[in-house]
């Protein structure tokens, strides 16, 4: 509730004078969708913003921009946050999506529960550092399972690895979410969400991994500044929440050219948007990070043992 007061304080007091905001937007990410329904039902202009964005290939590509002080805001995981700070980079997150990848299977698969991923090849997005991969591994450790050794991982892009296994070469696919939306749509089994594991490994509801980052110097200077961003972000990801026309006007943006994609699209961004105390995010962040640290070690988490205090950004 004093989250969302502060969001209604905030959009009511945007000044007539627009005060810019520079935005880093992967081409064909999800901000670029909601930087389009923004522009398109005037958000912006209603809060008193002007935001550039600048588009880029990569999520890395948003992290130079954000260092070299190109850009005031990018999307990113706060593992990584935490890790800036604790080298001494003062980054702040806010939550943006608690959308995860998926394991999918072929709907004729025989393959029925994580444990019969034992002994099959499984394509993993992202590399061996991926967060879903680690948080997967976490969980099936939990049953003495190491699938790492017990499986034939075998590590790609994300579009490569949804080709392959609609070719069948691959027993199951460890994917982001709307690669696995993809799928879905095209007949492919959920076998599990990451986001149903999270509960067994000790988080106590379904975590925003994905979130505004910024320096907190800069948010220091314009606390209002930020709070007037997250309120326009907050308004457009509950247009696409309910409103179906507007789904048809960023089609082109995602890609799909069939509604019936569309339709899971939607579904799985929408199950995805945060809505949960900032205080319940960062408790469960902290409770994931020695999970995620317990697997991935120093290479993913840097030299800290927890969560670096002020990783979570608090309005």
């Amino acid at each position: 509730m004093l989250v969302a007061a502060w969001l209604t304080i905030a959009w009511a007091g945007a000044c007539c004078a627009a005060q810019t905001v520079r935005v880093a937007v992967q081409k064909t990410g999800t901000l670029a969708w909601e930087m389009s329904v923004i522009r398109s039902h005037g958000l912006d202009k209603e809060a008193g913003l002007s935001i550039q964005t600048l588009e880029l290939a990569s999520p890395e590509a948003g992290k130079i921009a954000l260092r070299a002080r190109n850009a005031d805001i990018i999307v990113s995981d706060w593992l990584w946050v935490s890790r800036e700070r604790s080298l001494g980079a003062k980054l702040t997150f806010y939550p943006y999506s608690s959308a995860l990848g998926a394991v999918m299977v072929a709907g004729s698969s025989p393959i029925r529960s994580l444990a019969d991923l034992k002994g099959r090849t499984l394509a993993v997005a992202g590399g061996p550092l991926d967060k879903s991969w680690l948080l997967l591994q976490a969980r099936l450790k939990q049953h003495d399972i190491d699938l790492k050794s017990e499986a034939t991982i075998v590590y790609g892009a994300p579009p490569l690895l949804a080709a392959k296994m609609r070719g069948g070469e691959m027993d199951a696919v460890l994917n982001y979410w709307n690669f696995s939306a993809g799928l879905e749509s095209d007949g492919f089994r959920r076998l599990a969400g990451i986001e149903t594991l999270l509960p067994e490994l000790g988080a106590k509801g379904r975590i925003a991994m994905l979130g505004y980052v910024f320096r907190e110097s800069w948010a220091n200077a314009n606390p209002e500044l930020v709070a007037r961003f997250i309120a326009v972000g907050r308004k457009a990801k509950e247009t696409l929440a309910t409103s179906d026309p507007a789904w048809d006007s960023i089609a082109p943006l995602t890609g799909v050219t069939d509604a019936a994609t569309l339709r899971v699209y939607r579904e799985r961004y929408r199950e995805g948007i945060p809505r949960r105390p900032i205080a319940d995010e960062e408790a469960d962040a902290r409770v994931l990070y020695r999970v995620l640290a317990g697997i991935g070690g120093r290479q993913l988490v840097g030299p800290a043992s927890d969560l670096e205090p002020g990783t979570f950004y608090h309005p």
